[in-house]
């Protein structure tokens, strides 16, 4: 009986990160009530606040699973990479291939709440702070292994590069500079060698 519950538990957890994630990216964080995220889910309020004891702990949870989805990604396109060199050029060209199949799969829930929630000290934003955060010391990480000069520089500079690539393909969409960023970065890595 136990396991059962467990079972209808997740289940619900899951139906509520999924309904919430498709109404936050259609309508923003900040139009999107717990009424409207009930109803869409079919899961009752009462459930939503077992699992999550308020909206903006919900919205936590859904970029703490973005960022499982998005090391994992992002390890998976560097794992077949030999060279740390290649390994950075290789996360642009990947950035660049999704965006090229779908222009919307660059959009970032991270940036959206940069917006929505610009208090360093609000929880959704410290969610959001630390994602950002762990990508540029990932990025340095493979700098050093590459051998590159000022490696928390470039790092940095590399991240700017994939965060405006990002926001400009929100504006752009389909007409995004694809090959503008891969390009950009090889220029940007070779000038640190």
């Amino acid at each position: 009986m136990m396991k059962k519950t467990d079972g209808k538990k997740s289940v619900a957890r899951e139906q509520l990160l999924v309904t919430a994630s498709k109404l936050f990216f259609q309508n923003g964080f900040h139009a999107v009530g717990v009424d409207m995220i009930a109803a869409e889910s079919g899961i009752t309020k009462m459930t939503m606040y077992k699992h999550f004891p308020s909206k903006d702990h919900l919205i936590v949870a859904i970029l703490e699973r973005s960022d499982e989805l998005y090391w994992e990604w992002f390890e998976s396109t560097i794992h077949q990479v030999t060279e740390p060199e290649n390994q950075l050029i290789a996360i642009f060209e990947a950035v660049a291939e999704r965006h090229s199949s779908s222009p919307m799969s660059t959009f970032c829930l991270y940036q959206g709440v940069a917006v929505e929630f610009p208090f360093p000290e609000h929880i959704v934003n410290k969610a959001a702070v630390a994602h950002k955060q762990s990508v540029v010391k990932r990025l340095e990480s493979i700098c050093k292994q590459a051998g590159l000069h000022s490696p928390e520089l470039l790092a940095l500079q590399l991240f700017l590069l994939l965060e405006g690539f990002c926001m400009s393909s929100r504006f752009f969409g389909a007409d995004s500079p694809v090959a503008d960023v891969v390009n950009a970065a090889i220029t940007l890595i070779k000038s640190y060698r």
